[in-house]
């Protein structure tokens, strides 16, 4: 590892930074989580990448397209920078192996459980991955992690600032 890398923090979406309402890509469906504005804040001024990595099978189930994802993650990174936080990249995989539509229907790794979204980031950015972590409210972010090589930490409810908070100060 050269100096020049930072840990990151890799959020899951749906039921982390924003309640779980199920295929969710409209904003006005969108409901921030408690804390989840400045725990994104609490992770940039630490110093650490913050990144969102989501399963959105939404797409391969045709409920919505990638250019719905797109709108409602810039939407969120705008909501973001009026909070004074950013997140630095969104990875997202609309892929599913029993998709509706046939181009998205395939075995990805990037997937969740997968860890293809983690170490696509890890590829493009210089992450010390020993000290890097995933947040994720489902067993399946935490096996991606796992397979990625960081840590995996269970969100299930609360504030998301103070749980950061936490994790932070055990990084």
């Amino acid at each position: 590892m050269t100096t020049s890398t930072r840990p990151a923090v890799f959020f899951d979406r749906d039921g982390v930074l924003n309640h779980d309402v199920g295929y969710l890509f409209e904003v006005s469906k969108f409901k921030w989580i408690d804390g989840a504005r400045e725990a994104v804040r609490l992770v940039n001024e630490a110093g650490y990448f913050a990144f969102v990595v989501t399963n959105q099978s939404g797409v391969a189930r045709g409920f919505y397209g990638e250019s719905d994802i797109h709108a409602l993650h810039r939407w969120m990174a705008d909501e973001l920078a009026a909070a004074g936080a950013h997140i630095d990249a969104f990875e997202y995989c609309p892929d599913h192996p029993e998709a509706l539509v046939e181009s998205y229907r395939r075995d990805s790794d990037r997937r969740k459980p997968g860890p293809g979204m983690i170490t696509d980031l890890m590829k493009r950015f210089p992450i010390a991955t020993d000290r890097s972590f995933l947040i994720g409210d489902q067993e399946r972010d935490l096996k991606a992690a796992r397979a990625a090589g960081i840590r995996g930490l269970l969100f299930q409810e609360g504030n998301l600032a103070t749980f950061v908070r936490e994790a932070l100060k055990l990084a």
